[in-house]
């Protein structure tokens, strides 16, 4: 019980990075998620075709693998392709390596986006044509009419989705301690590495997330019972 109480605020500390991470990643997998989901209904062949291919790839691999492609693999080419530079034209080396947030960002961020991609196509598909085509003879482009007409009502259907990405997002974290970033679960094998208290140290840690997963659950609850009286 001491080792548990002595290494709760390093394992707190740690819970607040993985609250860190899956907050900027999901954020910015909701923009890549967006542009991707429009682009699977658009009319354009080339960006629908590069879209299912964004899509098809970071949901049909495993998330474990994207971060070791990020951390290790493109820096591998990124330095080939700077010693080719530096041999062909002499230029000095700048590269080293992509720093470890950076690439959890990056790399939490793609497979985010690709999940909210279907989530937001699904959203757009599941509003009434009807109101678009109302939109559309009120004198609105179809631009205008998605923004102003179509997007409003989708968000509003995608918030529950959108939580349940989140806690998976939350839950998935721990997945970067192979790269050595030192969220929840990292944070917890260092502590176990150093006092070989395992179950004790992972039942807390196990803990930490339930708390974190419970507590966004209960907000997402919430904002979907504000607005089911707002309409």
């Amino acid at each position: 019980m001491e080792t548990v109480i002595s290494s709760l605020p390093v394992l707190l500390l740690g819970a607040v990075k993985t609250l860190q991470i899956t907050a900027i990643s999901v954020f910015i997998g909701c923009i890549l998620g967006l542009i991707a989901g429009l682009s699977r209904l658009s009319r354009n062949r080339v960006l629908s075709f590069l879209a299912v291919c964004y899509v098809d790839f970071f949901r049909g691999t495993p998330l474990l693998v994207q971060i070791v492609i990020v951390y290790f693999g493109i820096p591998q080419i990124l330095k080939d392709i700077q010693n080719q530079l530096v041999q062909a034209y002499g230029i000095t080396p700048v590269f080293e390596n992509i720093p470890i947030f950076l690439a959890a960002v990056i790399a939490c961020s793609l497979n985010s986006g690709a999940y909210i991609a279907e989530i937001f196509r699904a959203g757009v598909q599941s509003i009434e044509k009807g109101q678009m085509e109302a939109a559309r003879s009120l004198g609105m482009t179809h631009g205008q009419a998605m923004r102003y007409v179509i997007l409003p009502q989708a968000f509003k259907r995608v918030i529950p989705p959108l939580g349940n990405e989140f806690i998976a997002m939350l839950k998935d974290t721990s997945l970067l301690s192979v790269i050595g970033f030192e969220e929840l679960f990292r944070r917890g094998q260092l502590i176990v590495g150093a006092t070989y208290q395992a179950f004790q140290i992972y039942l807390t840690v196990a803990f930490i997330y339930l708390v974190m997963v419970v507590s966004f659950s209960r907000l997402v609850d919430y904002l979907e019972r504000r607005l089911k009286t707002g309409d």
